[in-house]
């Protein structure tokens, strides 16, 4: 069955969401994601969202973080406070992230762009509770477009933590040990970070690609897994789930050709 890049994206994301794990997603892909993974293979998944929403079973896809839905038969309807308070505790094993430029070591920029803070050519919405978010949580998954612009090798603005500058910065830097960016999903390819440089590499190369694209796109240079795999195609299951379940309004599939 064919799929678009925004339906395989949603699929590799979902896969990395274990039954019985925590997870603090916004709206969008990490939502359908999620929703994804609660009807697959992770019935027991934790959603919570930044607004308040604890463990609701979503009848449909929110709007927003502040959605009613996203309280709808919740475990909890509490406040950002207590959600950040959870991050902070351990409590959260995963969370989505995005941003405008992303660095070797997993650091997102969606501050500004070009020029100074105070002058700055682009000026994007800044970190909201991204920074919170990848500080506290134990594994930061990140979603994103995959081009040479926005995998830079040097960010304009550090908004939000990865390994910031490898090996040990992160707990330097008073970050809790063992937590840090775990995957990048893009429409290219599927990236993680090795264990001894915390750089990050290319872990699986998405139907039709090549690691020469991923390179081309990428303004760094890239290692890759030995083996190299393929990504995992989406099955017939989960896109009749995707398609008629977690966005039949096309609110987000739409955003793909």
């Amino acid at each position: 069955m064919p799929f678009t890049s925004m339906e395989l994206m949603i699929c590799c994301a979902a896969r990395e969401l274990e039954d019985g794990k925590t997870v603090a997603v916004g709206t969008g892909l990490p939502c359908a994601a999620a929703m994804l993974a609660q009807r697959t293979h992770a019935p027991n998944l934790v959603i919570l969202f930044e607004a308040g929403g604890v463990a609701p079973q979503l009848p449909t896809m929110p709007v927003s973080v502040g959605d009613s839905t996203t309280f709808h038969r919740a475990v909890m309807a509490t406040s950002m406070a207590d959600v950040m308070q959870f991050c902070q505790r351990g409590m959260v094993d995963y969370t989505f992230l995005s941003g405008a430029q992303i660095d070797p070591f997993g650091n997102l920029n969606s501050t500004f762009i070009g020029g100074t803070h105070d002058k700055p050519k682009v000026r994007l919405p800044g970190s909201g509770g991204a920074n919170d978010l990848a500080s506290f949580c134990w594994r930061t998954l990140i979603v994103m477009k995959h081009d040479a612009k926005k995998f830079a090798a040097k960010l304009d603005f550090l908004t939000t933590p990865g390994y910031l500058t490898g090996p040990g910065a992160r707990e330097a830097a008073g970050l809790p040990a063992g937590t840090g960016p775990h995957r990048v999903i893009t429409d290219l390819c599927v990236l993680d970070f090795a264990p001894e440089t915390k750089r990050m590499r290319v872990k699986s190369l998405h139907p039709g690609r090549t690691l020469e694209q991923v390179q081309t796109a990428t303004g760094f240079e890239l290692e890759a897994c030995d083996p190299l795999t393929t990504t995992v195609e989406p099955n017939e299951e989960q896109l009749r789930i995707l398609r008629t379940e977690v966005d039949p309004g096309r609110y987000i599939l739409g955003r793909a050709g």
